[in-house]
């Protein structure tokens, strides 16, 4: 369990003041002028050895993506773009790090840029994250004021300005590229690649895109050494994570703790167990919606991180924890799930397009029990006909849900649509 003085992110409730004073009290802006002076190479060496990887869902490894940024500047200005538009269901993690800590995604937007020799950085939010937004503004307005950032930021002799942008509310602008294209005045559409953003980013130019999670954490780590966050979580999944837990739970919240921690252990510690015992549990989607479910058996042992789920055919994506206890009707939370993947493709793909409609169509039939049994398979095959076929992971998104539904409780839907008796009540 981690402890209190491992902890990045100590005002995750909003226990205490936002702002600059109190934000410096808990460490934040603490010798940041001394941090760049390590140099841009250092700095993303440092990252690098820590082991963070991305913290918006990929799991990219974070300093292994900042060196892919040219050495050199040319003609063209580099950019960081943070990753703000929290759009996965379930997760909720980025915007209580925007509303009670803003400065330290501040900094760490400082530390990143200047790692990656930018000099201008974009936080871009969520359409529906208006409190969020002002919250972060003002906080960028202190920044401003006390020299922290714009000329000569922080006494550092490094210029940096920081703008925020603000959304429409569109699921498909979470990736990277569709997010550089609203950036930019159009239409969030994923762009194909090559090239990618570190070449070819935004207006053109080579940019590296961040979530914020990733962005706040990088000042700390800094500053207690890449060996103290290694030594935290599992090797290949270092450093503390936040959790958002929620369902059917006593006590739905967010969390920072260690990668790796036993789900079972994470749900009853901090989310005060399952809605009628550990046994009332049914399945859980261990990452936001769009990774397969596990059901109870696998929950019972497994570690949350990244390759202890892939190993069991999940995923620990942006680390939302949604909890389903025997109440659930699986099929129909997934059938719910389908259609907002529908409602959100951006149409430019025709496996998705198409695929994502016609899935949500064939679980609406099986939620009313008139499917026939062959078409689970059928469901299952066009599934993978849709996964890895379309130019960004909006059409994974969309059939991994479907694939842990047929994969661990494909009895359930035989026994709605009356393929096999259903079994009598334990």
């Amino acid at each position: 369990m981690l402890q209190d003085k491992d902890r990045i992110f100590t005002n995750l409730y909003g226990l205490h003041d936002w702002r600059l004073p109190a934000a410096r009290s808990r460490g934040a802006w603490d010798g940041t002028a001394k941090l760049l002076e390590r140099g841009h190479d250092e700095i993303a060496e440092v990252i690098k050895e820590s082991g963070l990887r991305g913290r918006g869902g990929a799991g990219f490894p974070t300093g292994l993506k900042w060196t892919f940024m040219p050495k050199e500047v040319g003609e063209r200005p580099h950019y960081l773009v943070v990753n703000a538009d929290e759009s996965e269901p379930g997760t909720c993690k980025d915007r209580d790090i925007m509303r009670h800590d803003p400065h330290i995604l501040i900094e760490g937007c400082l530390v990143a840029s200047f790692a990656m020799r930018a000099h201008t950085c974009y936080i871009y939010l969520r359409g529906e994250f208006i409190r969020e937004r002002e919250r972060l503004q003002a906080a960028v307005d202190e920044a401003y004021e006390a020299g922290l950032i714009g000329k000569n930021a922080a006494g550092s002799g490094w210029d940096f300005d920081l703008y925020l942008h603000h959304g429409a509310g569109a699921y498909i602008c979470g990736e990277e590229t569709a997010l550089l294209e609203s950036l930019e005045g159009k239409k969030g559409q994923p762009r194909l690649k090559p090239p990618f953003p570190a070449n070819v980013g935004l207006y053109g130019c080579p940019t590296t895109v961040n979530n914020v999670e990733s962005i706040a954490v990088t000042p700390t780590i800094l500053r207690r050494g890449a060996d103290w966050f290694a030594g935290l979580g599992r090797p290949n999944n270092t450093g503390t994570k936040v959790f958002c837990i929620s369902g059917h739970v006593n006590n739905p919240c967010n969390v920072e703790e260690e990668m790796g921690i036993p789900l079972k252990e994470l749900i009853e510690k901090h989310a005060g167990g399952v809605r009628g015992g550990w046994d009332n549990l049914k399945a859980v989607i261990p990452g936001g919606s769009s990774v397969p479910m596990i059901p109870k058996e696998i929950c019972d042992t497994v570690l949350m991180d990244f390759d202890s789920l892939r190993d069991v055919q999940s995923g620990l994506g942006t680390a939302a924890v949604i909890v389903m206890d025997k109440s659930t009707d699986l099929i129909k939370a997934i059938a719910r799930l389908a259609y907002f993947y529908k409602h959100e493709s951006c149409g430019q793909c025709t496996p998705c397009r198409e695929g994502t409609g016609w899935m949500w169509r064939v679980l609406e039939r099986m939620v009313r029990g008139e499917a026939q049994v062959e078409e689970i398979d059928m469901l299952y095959e066009v599934t993978k006909q849709v996964e890895g076929h379309t130019i960004c992971a909006l059409g994974d998104a969309a059939a991994w849900p479907i694939q842990g539904l047929i994969r661990h409780f494909r009895h359930e839907i035989e026994e709605r649509i009356g393929a096999v008796p259903a079994v009598a009540a334990e």
